[in-house]
């Protein structure tokens, strides 16, 4: 492995008038000792001529690859592979075609790019895979061919994951799909929490009745915060009856030792919510089902379908 990153520098050639124009801009390599884990370090696959000249992929402003793959621009795009354009050109905060392709949803420049050779997890500087910026968008069709590519469902990020991208956009189908493939619901971000805390945060009742159904922990804790906190900052009762009854704690404190209630206002319907349930606890069968899936933990759903059980317990304990 090599114990060096390159990075490029745009030098002008000099002619006569020494006033060549930005597309006339070469781009040169220069040696850096750059430990590999920094982002300039990132390693990019040969898949044309310019990967095979420049191995690490290079830095540059915006490419018409970059623009065809925004616009979807099929006809362009193909046009541009065929003549020999770099796939994985990146611009100066690391963004590729395929970010681009997979932010706005654009499925078939994402084909063309992945047969061209495209890296399916290049990161840009926020650390963001396409699979997170196709999340982002809601497309699942999307989301579908970048899997199908081997895009990892739970890259090694420290910011926001795919699932925790499906749940901010509010797109169901994708939080599904990301469940389904095995994307981790306790993904931590340490802005955010985990993707419950985005679901919750931001009202989107679907994703997070999917999520609590496949076992993500209804009391996880972002600075001692949980969705329960999140539901009653939102003031919305629906959120905050659907944790409960999935076994959010109403007395949890966060960091300022508040509980989910002091963030209601008195008499407010979410106020009286919360002390409806403190003054009537779960029922007996509903602590027992919190319970079974707890000790279930992730994939509950899978785990309580194999119980040697009566169907009707199933259905129970997987809130049907």
């Amino acid at each position: 492995m090599c114990t060096f990153a390159e990075r490029p520098l745009a030098l002008t050639l000099h002619t006569q008038d020494q006033t060549k124009k930005k597309s006339e801009l070469i781009p040169l390599y220069k040696p850096l000792n750059l430990p590999m884990e920094r982002p300039e370090a990132r390693l990019y696959a040969p898949c044309c001529v310019c990967d095979v000249l420049f191995p690490r992929g290079f830095w540059v402003d915006r490419t018409p690859v970059h623009e065809a793959a925004r616009q979807g621009e099929i006809l362009q795009l193909q046009q541009l592979i065929e003549s020999g354009a770099c796939v994985n050109a990146v611009t100066y905060d690391s963004i590729t075609p395929l970010h681009e392709a997979s932010l706005r949803g654009q499925t078939q420049c994402v084909k063309l790019l992945l047969a061209a050779g495209a890296q399916v997890d290049a990161r840009n500087i926020d650390g963001s895979t396409p699979l997170c910026d196709a999340c982002a968008s809601g497309s699942i069709e999307c989301v579908k061919v970048l899997l199908s590519h081997g895009a990892k469902v739970n890259p090694p990020l420290y910011t926001a994951s795919p699932l925790h991208e499906a749940c901010m956009n509010g797109s169901s189908d994708c939080v599904q799909l990301l469940i389904d493939v095995g994307a981790n619901l306790e993904a931590h971000d340490c802005h955010f929490g985990t993707p419950l805390h985005v679901a919750c945060a931001r009202e989107h009742l679907d994703c997070v009745k999917l999520l609590l159904k496949a076992g993500a922990n209804v009391n996880a804790a972002k600075l001692h915060e949980t969705a329960l906190h999140h539901a009653a900052k939102v003031k919305n009762v629906d959120l905050v009856e659907m944790l409960i009854e999935f076994g959010g704690n109403i007395y949890a404190r966060d960091n300022r030792g508040k509980k989910p209630s002091d963030y209601t206002l008195r008499s407010s319907p979410t106020a009286k919510c919360f002390e409806y349930y403190e003054k009537t606890p779960l029922s007996l069968s509903q602590l027992c089902r919190v319970t079974v899936r707890k000790a279930a933990g992730q994939r509950a759903l899978e785990k309580i379908a194999k119980l040697n059980i009566p169907q009707r317990l199933i259905q129970y304990l997987s809130y049907n």
